[in-house]
This record gives C-alpha cells, structure tokens and sequence, in this order.
C-alpha cells in the first residue's frame, strides 16, 4: 500500500515577500474572460439546457458517492457510476419535483427514498414522490445515474486527470440538482479513485480512507454552495503544499491546499497569501470558509481561473498574483455572496476585477491602483459593445458567454463602475458599505441582487443612489462630455470663470449625471478643486476669483472613468444670476451672514450650502423672484465650523462662493 505525503508548510509572510512577485504577465481578470470565451462552442452545443426549471423546492443538501476508478488511465473515459441524495424543503404543495439534468449526459438508472418514479427528457428530471407534501416539509429522494463517455464541458479527463467546470449551467451535467445560481445547499461528497489519486473538493477534508488499491475521498462542505461552484479536482501524483493561515479575527488556522503539477512552483502565492487573507478580511469582513485552496489543471482548462467555493481551479502553472488575487476576491464575492441571477453577474465579476485593483493599492500605492483602472476604462472605451453590465431578460434566459462574461463590459466597466461609487460616496462610506454588505447576513452564504447591493449602500450611506445604479449598471453606453468655459475679467481685481458641463447626443438621450471636479489654476501659482453635483445638460457654473485664473481642468484625477469628450475654451456663457453681484457678508462668518445677489431675468432660485465632498448640507428653495436685488439670511444653526460651498442655482446656471463658518 503506498503513503500520501503532504507537506505542510508554516508560512509567515511579509512586505518583501508581497514586492518580490513574478513577472506580470496577464491581468487576472483577463485570464478569467479569456477562459470563459473559449467556451463559448461547448455553451451553443448545449443551448437547449439554459431553459428554466420551475422552483417549488428549496434543496438544502446533496450528498454524493462517486465510483471514478476507471477515469485515470487511458483511454481515460468520461463515463462513470455515482448516486445522489437530494434533500429539499417544500415550499408549495407538491407530489413531484422537477430536478435539471442533462439528457446527452447523464443516463438514469432509478430514484428511492421518498422517490417512486422518474422521467427523464428536454434535460429535466422529473421525480414523482410517495405522497403529496405541504409546506415546511422536508423530503429527501435518492438519485442513481450514470454520466456518458462524452465532451460535454464539464467533466474532463485526461494525461491522469479528472476535473469539473460548470459555471454557468454545467453542474446539470454531472449530477441532478436544481442548476440556479440562487439556490445553494451543503454538500457531502464521497468519490473512490485509485490509490495513487489526490482528489480536492468544496469544504473540509473529513476523512480519506485507503486499501490495497483504492482510497476514498470524503468532503464535507459546512457552508452552502452554489451548483456551479460544486467542483472535483483531482489527478494522479497531484502534488500538494498545505499553507496554514493564521485568521487573527477569529483565532483560529485556515489550511490553504495547493494541488499542482510536479512541475510547477507555487511558492510565491503561498508565501502571500496570509497576507492577501487578512487584508481581505480586514476590508470585506472575515473569511468565510473552513479552508481554502487551488488547483492548477491542464491544457484542457486552456485559460484563467474558476473561483469554485475553497477550491479554486487555475490553468497550468499559472501561479500569478493578479490572478490569484481577482479569484480569491470571488469567495468574498461570488461564493460566500453568490449572484442571485445572471443578470446580477456584476456583483462577482464586477466585484473581483475591482478587488484586483485594490490590491495592487494595497501593495504599491493608490497611483498604481488608480492606473490598473484607467486601463480597465480605456479597454472598455475601445472595444464597448454597447449593451448594459446588467439586462434583466438575463434572469430568465441566461446569455451565451460571450455576453455573459464579455471582458469589455462585465470585467472592465464592472470595475470602473465601483470605483465611480467610491468616488460619489468618498472612501470612509463607500468602504464601510462594501464590508456591511459583505456582513449582511441576509447575503452572507446566501445570494443577492444588484438592487440588494445598491439598498445596502443606499442604507450606510444616508444617499439615494438609484440615479447612480440606473445610468451606469442599468443603461448602456457613457457620456461624452463637450464642456465649455471663459474667463472674464469684472474690474477691481476681480474674475469670473464660466463653465457649461455639455454631453453631446439628442434630446432622447440620456443625461448622466454625476459629481462633477473642475480645477482651476492662477496665475500666481496657486490653484482650487471645485466639486458640484451636475444634473442637467449645459449646466452653467459662476465662479468669482480675486485671482487671475489661466487654465482649467475638468475631472482632473479622471475619476468619472467611463467618459469621452472635450472640454474647451468657449464664448461667453452668460448665466442667469450677474455674479458680480454676489456676495456674502461677512465671510467668514460666526452666527449668520447676508447673501447679496443680483439677478438679471425673473426666474426660479434655489440656495443649496455644500461640503467640500460635495455633500448638499442645507437647501433652501426660494421659489420665482424677479429681475433685480436680492437678499437671503445664512443662519448657522449649528453648522460645523469648516469650508463650504454657497451655490445659488438660477434655471440652468449655478453661481458659487466659497464661505468659510468659524
């Protein structure tokens, strides 16, 4: 009988480790993509199986037996024997379940338990009971099959290896189950393979069992899976490092399996990844699983990685840090909190291409996070399709891949929507919103939609955010900008600056609103950082400096990403409120100050007291006033004492000073 060697390694990582990686080659959502484009044939072969399965059951656990001893050896065969006992509670009154199951691959052979019969065609299951159950009943049945000796894209063998792959619906091709990305269970997985096999799955490792020429597998996932994150990875003479992780949170060792080929070298990502793991933890709350692992596979897995629930799949030798970085990202995003749809792809591939960034400012400093994302918008600039990160019909009739995971707008735009969101809601609100939605135990181990994501910021925030959602998730496309502006000199050492936020397109389009930056330089060296909220189109802005303004720089840290456009020296763009007329006194002021403002036509005025984020502290709607002099009363009121912007809004224009309250 021969041994199974582990070696286990203690591995304290450190700064230098981190600053010491490899060559980069790909970004890691790029293998991602790439992987999940090359399957594109084997998803139009197997179209019909995206139909969708009615639900009256919720399954909470599969507990499998797999008989794989004759997939390692040549002619390595996709055939094999195994059984599956599904339990679910009811949630409509029913005699029958209806399971997805794929009819090219897999033959059923019987149902029992609570199981009295079974068709099987258009690649759904379905199970007649023992008797009719109601509600809150909890019923278990019994499924024997065989899976066919063909290439179905998602049981592949070959060169001594057996491996799944299964997102979005191939788990209905290796077992029957209800194959939603919404419906997770627990898993119990038992599979007998030769006795020179490693086999990893999902969850822990609860015992392995050897005789004379076989041993038996035995995972036990605690935590509920999605079906397509259910995977096997397994090989003859896998090698295996085990790492184990410190979680200083919650006091206790994570092992980290490395399941690789023998020639291949994965000391670098097990030398960081305790490190990774704890900042992840420290930003999304604690790691949620009992372990964690990867797998390289072979050519067969011809790209990328598979984010699979503890065990992620790599392509071979890829042991890259911007990969391993956007897949581990995907058990925070994906696995623990799992896309309650395909239309909410977004909140997994979206999420970990960001977190990839993140990363890398983690490592080297916000400009080079800032420029992994200006290259994610430009990607996205240059090869946008022109549909939206989320389609609702997606719900119901899940997209081929080259849709569903398009690199241009589920990966790129995703990314470069949250930094959008990080820069509306600035970093304190939107990083406490990523970690509380990443604790709501209403996701957490369970899935969400995009609208749960948006509510949950919406709700730590203290903003209402669906504008947001609706133009840059929701709506396809981006704006382009055609920006205006002038200098003006008014007379006693006086200026005005004019600026027209203008989006290009026909009255039917529409209008991105956003925070809008504007910096302006002097003369004399110094310059201002002006932040508005911009609403409409052509929008004029009034500014007074006593100063002498000579450039102006229109979202200068590019941090509405996703855009195209000029913004250009233009005629003068005379608003409706003449600014020279506007003035507050005393500034800065203690208890109270006098507004003084002119206006040169009747129209509506509105009075809005902004932070320097922004922020829309007090507002004051003044209704319809005439032509000519104007007068309000600023009351402190309990204002903290700081800088502010007083925006007086007139039609289409909005003039600005800037106060200070001591």
């Amino acid at each position: 009988m021969k041994k199974l060697f582990l070696l286990i390694l203690l591995v304290t990582s450190s700064f230098t480790a981190l600053m010491a990686q490899p060559a980069k080659g790909l970004k890691g959502s790029e293998y991602c993509s790439m992987r999940r484009m090359q399957r594109e044939s084997l998803n139009d072969m197997n179209r019909e199986l995206l139909n969708p399965t009615i639900h009256s059951y919720d399954v909470l656990n599969y507990t499998f037996s797999l008989d794989l001893m004759n997939n390692y050896t040549t002619p390595f065969p996709a055939s094999f024997s195994a059984n599956v006992i599904i339990e679910f509670k009811v949630d409509s009154v029913l005699n029958s379940i209806v399971l997805d199951a794929a009819n090219a691959s897999l033959a059923i052979d019987s149902v029992k338990i609570a199981a009295t019969g079974f068709t099987h065609n258009n690649d759904h299951l379905t199970v007649q009971l023992d008797h009719t159950y109601n509600p809150g009943d909890f019923v278990q049945i019994q499924v024997y099959y065989r899976h066919n000796n063909i290439n179905d894209g998602a049981i592949y063998t070959s060169g001594g290896f057996f491996f799944t792959d299964c997102e979005p619906e191939g788990a209905r091709k290796w077992f029957p189950c209800y194959d939603s990305p919404s419906d997770k269970a627990t898993i119990d997985l038992t599979a007998k393979v030769p006795l020179n096999v490693r086999l990893g799955s999902n969850g822990r490792l609860q015992d392995s069992i050897p005789d004379a020429t076989s041993i038996t597998y035995h995972w036990v996932s605690r935590d509920p899976v999605a079906t397509y994150l259910i995977v096997i990875s397994s090989k003859v003479n896998y090698q295996l490092d085990i790492v184990q992780w410190q979680d200083t949170i919650c006091n206790q060792s994570i092992p980290f399996r490395f399941y690789h080929n023998a020639n291949e070298d994965p000391s670098y990502i097990e030398s960081i990844i305790g490190a990774m793991s704890s900042y992840y933890s420290a930003e999304f709350g604690d790691h949620a699983f009992e372990k964690n692992g990867f797998s390289t596979l072979n050519n067969q897995f011809a790209w990328g990685g598979m984010e699979n629930q503890t065990l992620t799949s790599l392509c071979p030798d890829c042991w890259d840090e911007s990969l391993v970085a956007h897949e581990f990202a995907h058990q925070w995003f994906g696995d623990m909190i799992t896309c309650k749809t395909w239309a909410d792809i977004f909140l997994n591939e979206g999420f970990a291409t960001w977190t990839e960034a993140h990363w890398v400012e983690f490592i080297s400093g916000y400009n080079n996070y800032k420029s992994e994302l200006d290259g994610n918008a430009n990607y996205y600039l240059s090869y946008n399709p022109g549909w939206a990160i989320s389609d609702p019909t997606w719900a119901v009739n899940t997209p081929g891949v080259n849709t569903l995971f398009n690199y241009a707008i589920t990966y790129m735009k995703g990314s470069c929507v949250l930094h959008q969101l990080r820069y509306v809601l600035g970093d304190s609100l939107f990083f406490a919103g990523m970690k509380a939605y990443a604790l709501d135990t209403n996701y957490r181990y369970k899935s969400a939609a995009i609208t749960d994501f948006r509510d949950k910021m919406e709700s730590v925030s203290g903003q209402d955010l669906h504008w947001f959602f609706d133009e840059w998730v929701f709506q396809p496309n981006h704006p382009n900008y055609n920006n205006v502006y002038s200098f003006k000199k008014l007379g006693d050492n006086n200026w005005q600056v004019l600026f027209t936020a203008r989006q290009s397109g026909g009255s039917l389009d529409p209008y991105w609103q956003m925070p809008i930056e504007i910096k302006i330089r002097f003369k004399d060296l110094s310059d201002t950082l002006i932040r508005v909220f911009n609403s409409v189109n052509n929008q004029i802005y009034s500014y007074q400096f006593s100063r002498e303004p000579y450039a102006l720089n229109f979202d200068p840290g590019n941090n509405i990403l996703l855009k195209e456009g000029t913004t250009l020296v233009g005629l003068d763009e005379s608003p409706s409120v003449v600014t020279d007329g506007l003035e507050l006194t005393p500034n800065p002021f203690k208890n109270s100050a006098l507004l003084t403002y002119q206006l040169a036509k009747q129209t509506r005025v509105i009075i809005e007291l902004k932070d320097q984020l922004g922020r829309i502290i007090r507002k004051f709607d003044l209704g319809s006033q005439n032509t000519g002099l104007h007068n309000f009363k600023l009351e402190a009121d309990g204002l903290v004492p700081g800088t502010y912007f007083l925006c007086l809004i007139s039609g289409n224009s909005t003039s600005t000073l800037k106060v200070m309250h001591y």
